[in-house]
């Protein structure tokens, strides 16, 4: 039997052998401190980060010195969304999304819970947030906005530029989480008006263990006060011995990113484009969720009625690995926030599945898991009234 089709990407992506080949002299023979630049050892470890550190910023359209390494994008989201709050004692109001991340969601209620006032966006069918809904949240006590820039479950891409240039107008700092755009999207900060930008290896094909922040230096500067105290590593707000390994894969997948994202995003999406197609004129019942044009090139989020998604992914386990819901939340086993904000506590919302494609997955592939796939809806669908 051919082994299982990987189709679960926007959970984590398989570290490119460029990415690899690139990280394992540091593992080896460049293990000194990057902190300790007085000596050979340490010095070379220092450049190493510092050439990763240029590579993330340009594979973004910022300056090297605005990024701030972390141990996840989940910790970049928290240092963002507790560091402005904690830097801007006398703005009370925090504006996010009805379908963020829990690294976004989770801070927020603690920050309510601490009196701050949180205004939670809704989405429509589609998952986008509506600017005119956001631009009569803001107040003169905003001190942040917070909208993920793609969502990870059903794919949709957000206006990140719009939303940028209305935060901008208003004077209120604008975060976007941008876990899942980076291997397949064009990011410029400067354009979008972004000031705080949450980043992640593991989605574009780096190593697991290692995020960034974008902290914008330039007017108008982002203020984040640290979570954590001790040698004063990353400009004092992420205080720790760099993990230089994990830094320098990092950059290297965010320099393969920044040349191949578009021409990847082309070719992945023509597999989704044809996967989707084909399913939904198979499968009497089917539904894609998510924007139908305006989304991640490699996501696609259905809802089938009368099927179990863990049923599904069960029964093709040895075939294809996809998704049920998001990785994050692998221990819950209910209703996704994302497809309920969307669809209310539905059966479409229940039955949500996700196949995500990547970088090395091929059409044989796809084709091999789609034939697979509508069989096996097909006999569960059969059995299902007896069940």
């Amino acid at each position: 039997m051919p082994p299982s089709v990987y189709l679960d990407h926007n959970a984590t992506t398989p570290i490119d052998p460029a990415v690899a080949a690139a990280m394992e002299p540091y593992v080896r023979e460049f293990f000194g401190n990057p902190s300790s630049i007085e000596h050979s050892h340490g010095n070379a470890a220092s450049q190493a980060v510092d050439r990763a550190r240029e590579q993330v910023a340009s594979a973004i359209g910022a300056r090297a010195g605005e990024i701030v390494f972390t141990g996840s994008c989940t910790e970049a989201d928290n240092l963002a969304i507790f560091g402005v709050a904690r830097a801007h004692p006398d703005k009370k109001h925090l504006v996010i999304s009805q379908i963020e991340h829990p690294a976004v969601m989770e801070p927020a209620r603690i920050l309510e819970k601490e009196g701050w006032r949180i205004t939670y966006l809704p989405v429509d069918e589609m998952g986008l947030v509506n600017l005119e809904t956001l631009k009569a949240s803001l107040t003169t006590e905003t001190a942040l906005v917070s909208v993920m820039a793609a969502n990870n479950e059903v794919g949709t891409l957000q206006p990140i530029r719009e939303i940028g240039k209305l935060c901008s107008e208003y004077g209120v700092l604008f975060h976007t989480d941008m876990a899942q755009l980076v291997a397949y999207g064009s990011i410029d900060v400067e354009r979008d008006h972004i000031h705080l930008a949450s980043l992640s290896a593991h989605k574009a094909y780096g190593p697991k263990g290692i995020g960034a922040l974008y902290v914008r230096s330039r007017r108008p500067r982002a203020r984040l006060v640290p979570l954590q105290f001790g040698g004063g590593q990353e400009r004092g707000l992420r205080p720790g011995t760099l993990n230089t390994v994990a830094i320098v894969g990092m950059g290297k997948a965010f320099a393969i990113a920044q040349q191949f994202a578009l021409s990847d995003a082309e070719r992945v999406r023509r597999m989704c484009d044809s996967f989707k197609n084909r399913l939904l004129s198979s499968v009497e019942g089917a539904q894609l969720n998510g924007h139908a044009t305006d989304r991640l090139a490699n996501n696609l989020s259905f809802s089938i009625d009368g099927i179990e998604p863990l049923a599904l992914m069960r029964s093709l386990r040895d075939q294809a690995s996809f998704s049920a819901s998001s990785a994050c939340s692998t221990d819950k086993f209910e209703t996704s926030p994302v497809l309920k904000a969307m669809f209310g506590d539905t059966q479409r919302a229940r039955s949500a599945f996700r196949i995500a494609p990547g970088r090395f997955t091929t059409t044989t592939d796809m084709d091999r898991v789609l034939d697979v796939m509508v069989k096996e809806i097909v006999r569960l669908k059969a059995v299902a009234p007896a069940a």
